[in-house]
């Protein structure tokens, strides 16, 4: 029965979706095995879609809502399902593994022997998955970068999506964990660390609640959310979030961990397949030639020209501005970039682009 059940689980987390699906392979198994206990596994087969209460999730399974709740709130507070309040009820969503329960697990930042188990099964079932999947074509990005926008340069149109000043000044509450990728390395390897910040992640709105609730991060006030850009910005990690106009939630990436972002800087023109819709210029008068802005570009888009000035490369260009926060002399600018397409509104409007992108 229980081999049954995570055959189940497969399947499931393989309609999930996401960037590490269900994979009937044994590094899954190794991995559910160790997240979910059979009743667990059970519950999660049987959600329907969306978020509903524990009441419709028991009568999917034939029993009670006594039986199902108190595990379904364990379960929210391991990071197996999600869970907020609609409509004065608690309801419950299954989200994929990545983005979802694997970021789920470690944003707490603790070290603890299963901490360091858990890591180790997630990145063998990474690798394998990765090593199966070979090249891969660019679709509509589901990731977009969102620039530094205090270094937009005056005379470009700036929209609200391009501004994270503006969700932090929308949603309440907001809530700040710590980075999945670097502690995920760190619980692997403690040697693997590269120095950067990790508690720079931030939640917005519902997300956040969950994030406060099941104590995977703690609320932070707007004063302390913009801080947290500010050191981020001043550590040269990327601004990244979901591609659309809507977004609950804002990590802060290097380029050496983060999955996301790594994985597009891999390839030959990153700047094709995620970017802020930004680049940067430079003043002649200013430049000193100092070659920071080289040293600080994750996408490794920019190098020396002949007039001692930095020449950039758009096709690597990611236009997040960690050139222009590093520079001493204040000398780099962002101006906008023509024919990049502009962030899908909600998330619908996204997958919508991905489906068209993949049909065309």
């Amino acid at each position: 029965m229980a081999e049954e059940v995570y055959r189940q689980l497969c399947d499931t987390m393989a309609r999930r979706g996401g960037r590490y699906p269900g994979v009937d392979i044994p590094e899954f198994y190794a991995v559910a095995e160790e997240l979910f206990t059979p009743e667990e596994a059970a519950i999660c087969n049987a959600m329907p879609r969306g978020f509903n209460t524990a009441e419709t999730i028991a009568a999917a399974m034939g029993k009670t809502e006594q039986e199902v709740a108190p595990v379904l709130e364990a379960m929210a507070d391991k990071g197996l399902v999600s869970s907020a309040r609609k409509d004065g009820e608690r309801v419950y969503g299954g989200p994929p593994f990545v983005p979802g329960i694997f970021e789920f697990q470690f944003m707490r930042g603790t070290f603890t022997e299963r901490d360091r188990k858990l890591a180790r099964l997630i990145l063998a079932y990474e690798k394998a998955l990765d090593s199966g999947r070979g090249p891969t074509e660019e679709t509509f990005p589901a990731t977009r970068v969102i620039t530094v926008d205090r270094a937009i340069m005056a005379g470009n149109e700036v929209h609200t999506y391009d501004q994270l000043v503006s969700y932090i000044e929308k949603y309440e509450p907001l809530s700040l964990s710590t980075c999945y990728c670097r502690h995920a390395a760190k619980l692997v390897d403690e040697k693997d660390d590269c120095g950067m910040p990790d508690d720079v992640c931030m939640q917005f709105g519902t997300g956040a609640q969950f994030i406060i609730d099941r104590k995977m991060g703690r609320q932070i006030t707007k004063e302390e959310a913009l801080e947290v850009l500010r050191k981020s910005e001043e550590a040269g990690l990327v601004h990244t979030s979901a591609n659309r106009q809507e977004i609950d939630y804002i990590c802060n990436c290097c380029s050496c961990h983060c999955v996301a972002l790594r994985n597009i800087l891999s390839k030959p023109k990153p700047g094709l397949a995620l970017n802020s819709g930004f680049h940067p210029v430079w003043d002649a008068e200013l430049c000193t030639a100092c070659g920071i802005c080289i040293d600080r570009c994750p996408a490794k888009a920019l190098v020396m020209g002949e007039e001692d000035l930095p020449v950039v490369n758009l096709e690597r260009c990611i236009g997040c501005g960690v050139c222009a926060t590093g520079c001493p002399e204040g000398a780099i600018g962002l101006v906008e970039r023509p024919g990049i397409p502009i962030p899908p509104v909600d998330q619908k409007a996204l997958k919508a682009a991905i489906m068209a992108s993949r049909a065309a």
